[in-house]
């Protein structure tokens, strides 16, 4: 139609990280929590490792076990029309997030001060009402750290969101819809376009725009922070 715009492919980007911090945060915290707290040490020696080792796998491997069993597994069971969109990205995208959140997490759950639990307990405060009302406020500055950089990761992924989201230049108005992001739109283009051409430079522009979303949710994320501890 000779109109041209990002509006969709930085929607996609928002509403995928946005969701896939809602999915994995809450579950990165509650097993941080459990790591910290209520695991058994023999469990937590294991555990631990077994976290930390989720980094090194390759983000492709992610788009293809998204593709062969999540984007089947929402199509049967969600009615969509072929399971690609926006909730298989987020889904893949929170499962990609949870080692940064549990192990910043678990680090500043432990390193809250003994004295702190301690005097809880002595109150009469069970455990659950410690950890939720002592111990998570005390280490919240770190949780959010932990929120951030996941939230930095999960903007700037590529290739995983590029398998599993659709790839469909349109605006997302539901979970299922296939949709695409500025990271997916970039790599797709990027080696179809004449370097110098206005088509290579409104992707140069996108990958700037995508800098500027990545400083600004970590701007506004710091600033919540700043002022739940004043």
């Amino acid at each position: 139609e000779g109109r041209y715009g990002a509006f969709s492919f930085i929607a996609g980007t928002i509403l995928t990280t946005l969701l896939a911090i809602v999915i994995g945060a809450p579950l990165g915290l509650a097993c941080a929590v459990f790591m910290a707290k209520i695991a058994p040490p023999r469990l937590r020696e294991f555990m631990r490792p077994a976290t930390d080792l989720y980094v090194a796998i390759p983000s492709v491997v992610y788009g293809f076990v998204g593709m062969t069993i999540l984007v089947p597994f929402i199509r049967v069971h969600f009615g969509a029309s072929n399971g690609f969109g926006l909730m298989a990205a987020s889904v893949i995208l929170a499962v990609m997030i949870l080692p940064t959140i549990i192990s910043i997490s678990e680090d500043a759950i432990r390193s809250v001060p003994k004295p702190l639990e301690e005097a809880s307990l002595a109150l009469g405060a069970t455990r659950w009402q410690t950890i939720w009302r002592v111990l998570l406020p005390a280490a919240l500055p770190g949780i959010l750290t932990a929120v951030i950089l996941a939230m930095a990761r999960a903007v700037g992924e590529t290739m995983a969101v590029q398998m599993v989201i659709g790839n469909t230049p349109q605006l997302a108005t539901s979970l299922f819809m296939p949709t695409a992001t500025l990271t997916s739109e970039i790599v797709i283009e990027m080696g179809n376009t004449p370097f110098g051409s206005t088509w290579g430079n409104s992707l140069f522009l996108m990958a700037l725009v995508l800098l500027l979303l990545s400083m600004a949710m970590i701007m506004i994320i710091r600033q919540i922070a700043a002022r739940r501890s004043a």
